[in-house]
């Protein structure tokens, strides 16, 4: 390990982002400078891609505002960054979701993770314990 690597350790230690992955949906509070004023602003959209590994890595993220999408990339160990919040997770095949550019509206929803194309009926809340059927022995 070089002189390179170990301050970059140093760095990233200091800082532990949130976990994440493409298709995730994010809220990342940014820190904006205007004038002489700060202010945190917030970019939600879904995760696109992670690149790059270590103190370099980013991630692009994608939203559509007025109609118009609008990608963004983020160094993860950026200063500017100050949260990041998984508000939803979704569920994908892929690591890099670019085919995303090119669908509208519905379809270019990523499916939530846990919300499955199952029948009625099939499915049990892992909260509520099944019922043992009685027999006439237990009468």
């Amino acid at each position: 390990m070089d002189f390179i690597e170990k301050l970059e350790q140093a760095e990233m230690a200091k800082k532990k982002p949130a976990e994440f992955k493409p298709g995730d949906t994010v809220r990342v509070h940014v820190k904006v400078v205007e004038g002489g004023k700060e202010r945190i602003q917030v970019f939600e959209g879904i995760v696109l891609c992670r690149q790059g590994r270590g103190k370099r890595e980013t991630f692009t993220v994608r939203k559509i505002s007025a109609g118009v999408g609008v990608e963004r990339v983020f160094p993860i160990y950026s200063p500017i960054i100050k949260k990041i919040q998984r508000t939803r997770e979704g569920q994908t095949r892929r690591a890099r979701l670019y085919y995303l550019r090119d669908r509208v509206g519905k379809a270019a929803n990523v499916i939530e993770k846990g919300a499955g194309r199952g029948r009625k009926g099939l499915a049990v809340p892992a909260d509520e314990p099944q019922a043992a059927p009685e027999t006439e022995a237990q009468a």
